[in-house]
């Protein structure tokens, strides 16, 4: 496609299968695309609610990924989607950067999420289902007692006009017709007291079920913890042990490692207006490393290849007179050739880069300690993996696991853009741990001390380590000191294996006294369940019948896809629970919508997709929702209470005085509640 055969047309009038040029300043996208030529860096958080900028890259235009057909879930990376914000575009010598329409108007996935939010779910709530038929059987005796009135004045030849007036009159007497109004008016108040203390609401409807919340979920990170980390130490591995730990990245010697050149180069990390930009986890990472980020301008790309790397550099001020020749060679410019960028369901991303000077490239590859480790040749894995990793996550840190791999000198730039994933990723060489600490909120404890005191029931639903999510729970209180933490495990059937569950013991009574104590505990029933999206995704397959009954017990969700979670609040729901869900807006959107109250604390445009939005980024405002929206549900059942009462002389026609009197009355209590 040359520039002069460039059409401009309304985004009206866009199709599936129409190719669009994304320009290099950017633009809010109009409708679904897949990238086929070129580079975005997009702000997706109108649908995320993550406010961090994610690279999208072009579909693979050769090789095993190239042959398969296109699937919005597994090619996300590859797909712009409708109303995010393209921030800027990489073209290189002249060419432009192209997608190809495959979504329109309501069916893209903002026109999606605006249809839920227009047309919800109904949910089942038992106040609103009680009420219906409450009136329906008021409707039976008015329709009764309307007929036995016409038939008796009829009886007694009563002139025309006072039979339609009594006969009226038994019906608004029965049938209440300011019932609707008045409990609409405490919904409004409700909201308004919400509003005063930075909670905002879409659904006012949900406002009552707000009041019977018994159980309530929250994530972890962003919600029960702060959203920053901090660089805590780094655990480095060596000829398949691991080295001692060392607490940051200040010393000289480090800098010419593997370990450090994959912190610098294994990112997504971007320059927007000359200021790095990315996950927040990336920029601790790379800011703790000293080295320097370079990407080449639109001048320099039109004029070279289309593969031209952005480079990454030590500092000078690190190097010293005597190694600087040494270092310029080794660990001197290094080019990333390649990003496979990071994917929650492969839990890691990679990056293929190459050293100013040498003729091989390599590859480097971060991600979840567990999934990194089986990538990894054995012997370079350090025995003692496993209980390291045991070690730091359950003083509740989040750790981190890098590897590396030299790849073959015949591999030139191009071979490289058509590899697979799978086949880089492969064989890899242990390098070590990073450990980030990421601190729990001061209110959460508090917050969940008066939840507890409330007789409501918490839970933790994560993406992150097991163990770490296990310690956040004690530390903050979800799970009390004293109390036994039982993991479910669960595999997959193998060969002829068959499915199966295995229950592990967490720093429980057994392990510190015996199992006669252990065994004790459980039937005191001071134990929790913790599982992980793998367990989990097992049981609800072949497991179905567990499921309930471990959710009942459950407190730790661990490793958890945004999928999964919005499965687990309609589990929740499935035994009689009134879930309320508390998220940071970036992974637990299905949830939050698919709960009976969901809560976000962000405030970027995905909170749409949440009936609640609070102002404050902690969860105290929890306990706020719940205390005003039970104010609302209180009064609506005093209100549906009197016109019980009131109903039960409603056939004696002048024995009782117009139920909208009564009704006046209950409002003006509400009135001053308010």
């Amino acid at each position: 496609m040359l520039i002069s055969d460039i059409e401009q047309a309304m985004s009206t009038e866009l199709v599936p299968g129409d190719v669009i040029s994304i320009p290099a300043n950017g633009m809010v996208m109009p409708c679904d695309a897949v990238l086929f030529q070129g580079t975005c860096v997009v702000n997706e958080s109108m649908l995320t609610g993550e406010s961090v900028p994610v690279t999208k890259t072009s579909l693979p235009s050769s090789g095993d990924e190239a042959a398969r057909r296109y699937n919005m879930e597994e090619h996300k990376r590859h797909t712009l989607f409708c109303g995010t914000h393209v921030i800027q575009t990489r073209f290189y010598a002249g060419e432009l950067v192209k997608a190809v329409v495959i979504r329109t108007g309501f069916s893209t996935e903002k026109g999606q999420l605006v249809r839920s939010i227009l047309y919800p779910k109904p949910t089942d709530f038992k106040l609103y289902r009680d009420a219906y038929l409450f009136l329906l059987c008021l409707v039976g005796v008015a329709g009764i007692g309307f007929i036995y009135t016409i038939v008796l004045s009829i009886m007694n030849k009563v002139s025309a006009r006072t039979i339609i007036i009594e006969s009226l009159d038994i019906i608004t007497i029965t049938v209440p017709p300011a019932l609707p109004a008045a409990m609409t008016a405490g919904i409004v108040y409700a909201q308004r007291r919400l509003k005063r203390v930075g909670i905002f609401c879409i659904s006012p409807q949900r406002i009552n079920m707000c009041g019977q919340l018994n159980l309530v979920c929250f994530d972890k990170t962003g919600t029960l913890t702060e959203d920053g980390l901090d660089l805590w130490g780094i655990q480095r591995a060596d000829n398949g042990s691991f080295v001692s730990a060392e607490s940051g990245m200040a010393e000289e010697r480090l800098m010419d490692t593997a370990f450090v050149a994959c912190m610098a180069t294994c990112h997504s990390l971007t320059k927007i207006e000359g200021e790095l930009s990315g996950d927040p986890l990336d920029l601790k990472m790379f800011a703790a490393t000293g080295w320097i980020l370079e990407e080449s301008t639109e001048e320099e790309t039109a004029l070279h290849d289309p593969l031209i790397p952005t480079v990454v550099r030590p500092p000078k001020q690190t190097v010293s007179e005597r190694n600087q020749n040494r270092l310029e060679l080794q660990s001197g410019e290094i080019g990333i050739v390649r990003q496979f960028p990071f994917s929650s369901a492969l839990q890691r991303m990679s990056v293929v880069v190459r050293r100013l000077g040498e003729k091989h490239m390599e590859a480097f590859l971060k991600g979840a300690p567990e999934v990194v480790a089986s990538l990894c040749k054995p012997h370079s894995v350090p025995q003692t993996f496993t209980e390291t990793l045991e070690k730091y996550t359950r003083q509740g840190f989040r750790v981190i696991a890098l590897a590396h791999r030299q790849l073959e000198s015949k591999l030139s730039w191009h071979k490289v853009q058509t590899l697979s994933r799978n086949l880089i990723e492969d064989n890899m060489d242990f390098l070590g741990l990073i450990i980030m600490q990421n601190k729990i909120k001061q209110e959460t404890a508090g917050v969940l001390a008066e939840l507890h005191r409330a007789s409501i029931r918490t839970l933790m639903v994560t993406g992150d380590n097991m163990l770490t999510a296990i310690s956040v729970a004690r530390d903050c209180g979800m799970v009390r000191p004293q109390e036994t933490v039982i993991i479910a495990d669960a595999e997959p059937p193998k060969d002829s294996h068959p499915a199966a569950i295995t229950w592990h013991y967490v720093d429980s009574p057994a392990q510190r006294g015996g199992a006669d104590q252990a065994k004790i505990s459980v039937e005191e029933e001071t134990y929790h369940f913790a599982v992980n999206g793998r367990a989990f995704a097992v049981i609800t397959e072949h497991f179905p019948q567990l499921m309930q009954k471990l959710a009942l017990r459950a407190t730790v969700f661990a490793r958890m896809a945004p999928d999964q979670k919005t499965q687990l609040v309609e589990i929740l729901q499935g035994i009689d629970y009134t879930v309320g869900m508390c998220g940071d807006g970036a992974n637990d959107c299905g949830a939050l919508k698919r709960a009976h109250s969901g809560i976000s604390l962000s405030e970027l445009e995905a909170s749409v997709a949440s009936p609640f939005t609070s102002s404050t980024s902690n969860i105290s405002c929890v306990p706020s929702l719940i205390r005003y929206s039970e104010d609302s549900f209180q009064t609506s059942g005093a209100l549906i209470s009197n016109v019980r009462l009131s109903s039960v002389g409603g056939l004696k026609l002048a024995a009782s005085p117009p139920i909208t009197a009564q009704l006046s009355s209950c409002t003006s209590k509400m009135f001053s509640l308010v």
